[in-house]
């Protein structure tokens, strides 16, 4: 087969960085295709221009990032940067957008590198100015040291939401309070996995201090958060929310709303693959064997967390296997060679996964804050509510995709990435059934926007 690479790699992330780094060392053509202007992903985002503040301020997690980055930048491997990657064909071939206009690259086996996105947190007033995700915000904080003027009102769960409150605190920002949605049955859950957990301490151990340090700097903590509701008319005013047996009103200009992160699967929905709906960590998962490679499409393998939400480590891991895999697929390195590698690599990734049925259980999003009451809006591109989905399931509509023709739902510029998960779960409790029973959009290219004069300007390479 004729072709521009052995692997293209799409996504510059943990495993994207590893896969293309263990495949050129290997002697492979491999190209990797990133949309950002540096390697690093979300998590590492700009780490090779971060200067010394920014590490501190960041911390040790951030800062490891480094080492991936410079191996990645001398593994010889082709690095396309601001490339918006718009289509994958089962056959290998990626289409991309870059410097205006659309160009193709052929591979013998593609590694998906996509990553996670934030979970949608439908709760009324989210679509107001002033509300971002907590992931949005450190997005800023990672690639320009944007900080918050006024201070900001944290709501949800999850790692993520206490670790940008850390470093918020140490790049001196004041923090108006961290209403969590976490209670008691969440910990009496999360219980039964702290054996497995505790073998994974070193991640324990990171949550605790960076709890310690909140707690020490005075933080308004607010445990056990129901009924939340944002307040305002052009722009936020206030947080409403229930804790403690009383009724709070926060008047704040900035809420950071995170309830975890989710694979990202448009790409893997676009190859027509099939999913599993993940019933720990309510969300859509490709399914791939143990290497990455994914069901049904046999150029194609996943690694990171858009195979499954694992953390950096994790990913790092799945990098590598993906590439042994896709190495060994295409005749570059024989079963023996790989077979102590590939072994070495599991018992790696079993450790970094230990401790992710505890925090599955203990970060479960409620279900108040994903299956919306009728007037908040779920579709933010077509403004449709989750009691216009509703009023379509009575209609007749059994699931996302056919919302598309009742209400246009879906059909907007983000193409369902901010409501699918919403969507499937608003239909699947109106009609009384699984998630897994109602399905997904289904997805095509092009994945990202791109213009009539981008695909005119097509370029061979």
């Amino acid at each position: 087969m004729n072709s521009d690479a052995d692997i293209v790699v799409i996504g510059a992330g943990p495993a994207g960085m590893a896969a293309a780094t263990l495949a050129a060392r290997s002697g492979a053509r491999v190209t990797l295709l990133d949309e950002q202007d540096g390697p690093g992903g979300q998590i590492w985002r700009s780490i090779t221009a971060a200067s010394q503040a920014r590490l501190q301020t960041l911390g040790p997690d951030y800062a490891a990032g480094l080492t991936p980055a410079q191996d990645f930048a001398q593994s010889g491997a082709e690095h396309i940067r601001r490339a918006t990657v718009w289509q994958v064909t089962r056959e290998g071939v990626v289409n991309y957008l870059n410097a205006g206009a659309s160009s193709s690259i052929r591979a013998k086996r593609v590694i998906l590198c996509s990553g996670a996105m934030e979970r949608p947190f439908p709760i009324p007033g989210w679509t107001l100015p002033g509300v971002m995700t907590a992931g949005a915000a450190q997005i800023l904080l990672k690639s320009a040291d944007t900080v918050p003027t006024h201070p900001a009102v944290l709501a949800g769960c999850g790692p993520l939401l206490y670790l940008l409150a850390w470093q918020y605190v140490r790049a001196g920002v004041p923090i108006a309070a961290i209403i969590d949605t976490t209670d008691s049955s969440d910990y009496r859950r999360a219980m039964l996995h702290l054996p497995t957990a505790l073998r994974a301490w070193p991640y324990l151990k990171k949550g605790l201090s960076l709890l310690r340090v909140l707690r020490q700097k005075k933080v308004p903590f607010f445990n056990g958060a129901t009924d939340l509701k944002i307040e305002g008319d052009d722009a936020v005013r206030a947080i409403h929310f229930a804790s403690g047996g009383k009724n709070h009103r926060l008047e704040t200009e900035l809420i950071l709303l995170h309830q975890g992160v989710v694979p990202n699967t448009q790409f893997t929905w676009a190859l027509r693959a099939p999913h599993s709906w993940d019933a720990a960590q309510l969300c859509w998962r490709p399914d791939t064997d143990e290497l990455g490679r994914l069901a049904e499409v046999e150029q194609v393998l996943v690694a990171g967390d858009g195979r499954g939400i694992g953390g950096a480590g994790a990913a790092s891991i799945q990098g590598r296997l993906a590439a042994l895999a896709a190495l060994q697929d295409v005749g570059l390195i024989s079963s023996e060679k790989v077979r102590s590698q590939m072994d070495a690599a599991r018992i790696e990734l079993q450790a970094h996964m230990r401790i992710r049925p505890f925090l599955d259980a203990l970060y479960r999003p409620k279900d108040a804050n994903r299956i919306p009451a009728d007037g908040v809006l779920v579709c933010r591109c077509e403004e449709v509510t989750a009691g216009a989905i509703r009023g379509f399931v009575k209609l007749g509509c059994t699931g996302p995709n056919q919302t598309k023709s009742f209400g246009r739902c879906g059909m907007g510029p983000c193409q369902g990435r901010l409501c699918g998960l919403t969507v499937t779960e608003v239909i699947a409790e109106a009609r009384k059934t699984s998630p897994e029973d109602v399905g997904y959009y289904r997805i095509r290219p092009p994945i990202k926007p791109i213009t009539l004069a981008e695909l005119a300007a097509t370029r061979d390479n």
